[in-house]
């Protein structure tokens, strides 16, 4: 029998079939939690970057700094009001 991902691909029998799933399905929530987090910090560098330091070097000055904390903060506020609409529109509409 071949095994993915540290679980075993045959069709498991018995009553451990059910804890099994429930395991794979929080391995795959948790993979999915990272790569979103991965992604949202991935686009915090990129905007925030281009916004705050105009003119690369070898350090940031403490203007440039700044400009980072600052985006980065109201990036983040923005995203978390967005994700609880978001989250609050798909329950909803799922009752």
């Amino acid at each position: 029998m071949s095994s993915f991902g540290g679980f075993n691909s045959a069709p498991s029998q018995g009553t451990g079939t059910g804890a099994r799933k429930e395991d794979v399905m929080q391995q795959v929530k948790q993979e999915l939690a990272m790569a979103n987090a991965q992604e949202l910090i991935n686009s915090i560098n990129r905007q925030c970057y281009k916004m705050c330091i105009p003119n690369p070097g070898p350090s940031l000055s403490s203007s440039e700094q700044a400009s980072l904390s600052r985006c980065m903060d109201k990036y983040l506020a923005s995203w978390d009001t967005v994700s609880r609409a978001y989250v609050a529109r798909v329950t909803q509409e799922n009752h």
